[in-house]
């Protein structure tokens, strides 16, 4: 059994998930959502084997390193710990529609990696550049920065809703989603801040030099400028809840095209990523 395939069969049982969770909502029917929740650590769980398998397949290629290198394997990994995180969280935040759109953008982000056209998902060598244990270590906590940011994305986009009369009956209150918004955004500062760090001390080891205003290195400082301020207001309660939903949509989106925008229209050091 391939990598590929066990992958492939990963993305099914997220969208499964989605479709449970959605359904849940719409019929109001709870045990509906609980299925799209266990769904969705069936969906970790092969994501998971799906990782392993692919990291054994490049010991078996005589090429040996984690799939961590490339935007297919990036995609994969974020999946996972998005899955992970909200498998965690979501016992606590167990509406459906949290779960709907947690499930939705996990199953985007595989459909992308294993259908787009521009994703390649051949196991190949590492590049010089990234020959080096940093990039486990690196690739691993801005992922797992992300995957919070992506469950604050989720929150967010529904304390604007939660507004709306005719959608605040439907939705979980206020206070519980601006709750998940902190906690999220929290740890994906935390584990982004880790990520810009450790990608310095490897850029040192690999340069000689911390820091180069490369792209993908300004928008990631950019990104974690943003979210800063989106807590250091949280904490000094400057802004409503619906502002910081705002900005945290914002440093989202900022997030988005640090990974792909950054990729598809500037090139520097981390083209190859």
């Amino acid at each position: 059994m391939t990598s590929t395939f066990v992958l492939s069969i990963t993305t099914f049982i997220y969208v499964f998930s989605f479709i449970l969770y959605i359904s849940g909502f719409i019929f109001r029917k709870e045990m509906i959502s609980k299925t799209g929740y266990f769904f969705l650590i069936a969906g970790f769980f092969s994501n998971t084997a799906g990782f392993i398998l692919r990291w054994i397949d490049s010991y078996n290629l005589g090429i040996g390193h984690i799939p961590l290198s490339n935007e297919y394997e990036s995609l994969i990994f974020f999946s996972m710990a998005g899955a992970l995180l909200f498998s965690v969280m979501g016992r606590k935040f167990s509406h459906p529609v949290i779960g709907a759109i947690v499930t939705l953008i996990i199953s985007l982000a595989m459909a992308y990696a294993g259908l787009s056209p521009r994703v390649e998902s051949a196991i190949s060598p590492l590049m010089p550049a990234l020959k080096s244990n940093w990039l486990t270590v690196h690739v691993f906590t801005c992922f797992l920065g992300y995957s919070g940011f992506a469950i604050s994305f989720a929150a967010s986009l529904l304390i604007l809703f939660s507004g709306i009369s005719f959608f605040s009956r439907f939705l979980p209150e206020e206070e519980i989603l601006e709750n998940l918004n902190y906690r999220m955004i929290l740890f994906g500062f935390m584990f982004l801040s880790l990520g810009i760090i450790t990608g310095a001390v490897w850029a040192n080891s690999a340069w000689g030099r911390y820091w180069s205003w490369d792209p993908k290195e300004t928008w990631s400082l950019i990104t974690w400028i943003m979210y800063a301020i989106i807590l250091h207001a949280r904490y000094m309660g400057t802004f409503s809840r619906k502002t910081i939903a705002w900005l945290s949509i914002i440093g989202f989106i900022s997030v988005i095209f640090t990974y792909f925008g950054v990729n598809l229209i500037l090139s520097g050091l981390h083209s190859y990523a």
